[in-house]
């Protein structure tokens, strides 16, 4: 088979052309992997930035939960023992109040008794 100058001209163009796309898409795909190797550096670099962050603001956050714990424990406790001190305060008064009121109903018991004198024994006819 004999081809002509213009055939063998024209598979050598086909065989150039289809190696020269195939070096361009190998091309584009290696770099493509290299730019995603490099944006899987940076988003590693940034997540644990952002982790070195939250790490951070969790020691702050509990530190100050932590001292304002503390602080609501030491007013709680200081209201507690104000309120057990203003209690028993007013138990005493009650208890004297009370006391005084019993001395004083049996006060009253005895003038009655002594108004009234002593209880009369009448024979009734039943």
């Amino acid at each position: 088979m004999y081809m002509s100058t213009e055939t063998i001209t024209i598979l050598i163009g086909i065989a150039s052309l289809l190696l020269a796309l195939a070096g361009g898409f190998g091309w584009m795909i290696h770099r493509m992997d290299r730019m995603g190797a490099e944006l899987n550096g940076r988003m590693d670099r940034i997540g644990d930035e952002l982790n070195g962050r939250i790490d951070r603001m969790g020691g702050e956050v509990n530190g100050r939960m932590d001292h304002m714990g503390a602080e609501l424990n030491g007013r709680m406790d200081r209201m507690s023992a104000e309120l057990n001190g203003r209690m028993d305060r007013m138990s005493a008064d009650l208890g004297a109040r009370m006391d005084r009121m019993s001395d004083e109903l049996v006060e009253v018991k005895i003038a009655i008794a002594r108004v009234e004198g002593p209880p009369r024994h009448l024979l009734t006819g039943r």
